[in-house]
């Protein structure tokens, strides 16, 4: 299957340049080249220029609302672990208003990828300062230099108990298809910060700026040795975000903390078999018989 097979024949409407194009371009060759079953695909997103990319993508796509879309996908990844759900939202979307779900999936560590389309202001409303801009930047819709602090989606990630995090540049789309092939690979909670110029609202972060302020990782290797190894990487992840110019590449890839999926299993000996998705809820129109013993008995204390 090509990567012009996973194009769902609507057109995309994003501004000349936008650098969500790349991305859409990735991510179709990404699943194009891992073979991916598209009945098995369901991509969410929330509101933004981001949310668009499910009406594109020949795949399940679920448009949620404004920073709700990780509390979506974890549903559908709870209701049928079989699938592989990826989740697409604005820096503004899942760093503001959506904070607290993003956090909470690193919590919790299902197997979910979240791509952050990163242009550091609210695309869609016209430019205003989203949560990763800059204190002391004025892009060209803002009337004075923005006064906030930002947040590091990768150091924030890293605090949440995401078990993979890597940052990409959406212009180059060869790069980031394969950092979006390996988030794919890996078993657990997923981020990629992609850094995705907005030539429309954002002036500054342009193909210069990204040229001078990042690097392509070279020699590093992301992955947790060991789980007595997962303090010291932290601390070594935390020393390259400290740096000045921004890491490219796979940052943190740890393979030894429990799914979601499996801690459900651990209390549910039903689960794997008979997750939500796989469960017959009717017979012949009427409803199926439950047995609240049955059903509720092993979580009473």
């Amino acid at each position: 299957m090509s990567s012009f097979e996973w194009s769902s024949g609507v057109w995309p409407d994003w501004c000349q340049g936008c650098g969500n194009f790349g991305i859409f371009t990735a991510l179709r060759m990404a699943l194009a080249e891992m073979g991916m079953d598209r009945k098995r695909v369901v991509l969410v997103s929330g509101i933004g220029c981001s949310g668009k990319i499910p009406h594109f993508v020949k795949a399940t796509g679920v448009h949620a609302l404004h920073g709700r879309s990780i509390p979506f996908a974890t549903g559908i990844k709870i209701a049928n672990p079989n699938l592989k759900v990826v989740v697409h939202g604005g820096d503004g979307d899942l760093l503001g208003i959506g904070m607290g779900h993003f956090v909470a999936l690193g919590r919790r560590n299902p197997d979910i990828l979240v791509m952050i389309h990163n242009n550091w202001v609210y695309g869609l409303t016209k430019g205003q300062a989203s949560p990763t801009l800059g204190r002391g930047i004025r892009t060209k819709a803002l009337a004075f230099p923005n006064i906030n602090d930002p947040v590091n989606p990768i150091l924030i990630g890293m605090a949440s108990g995401y078990t993979f995090l890597a940052r990409s540049y959406a212009y180059n789309a060869e790069h980031l298809k394969e950092v979006i092939k390996a988030g794919l690979s890996h078993r657990g909670a997923g981020a990629i910060e992609i850094i995705q110029p907005c030539p429309t609202w954002n002036n500054i972060v342009n193909m210069e700026w990204v040229a001078q302020n990042t690097q392509y990782l070279s020699g590093w290797d992301p992955v947790v040795a060991s789980e007595d190894d997962l303090l010291k990487k932290m601390q070594e992840v935390m020393r390259l975000e400290s740096m000045d110019k921004k890491q490219l590449g796979i940052i943190f890839e740890n393979r030894f903390k429990e799914t979601f999926e499996d801690r459900l299993a651990s209390i549910n000996g039903y689960y794997k078999d008979n997750p939500p998705a796989r469960q017959r809820i009717e017979d012949e129109g009427s409803s199926l018989p439950v047995s609240m013993d049955k059903t509720f008995g092993r979580y009473m204390v």
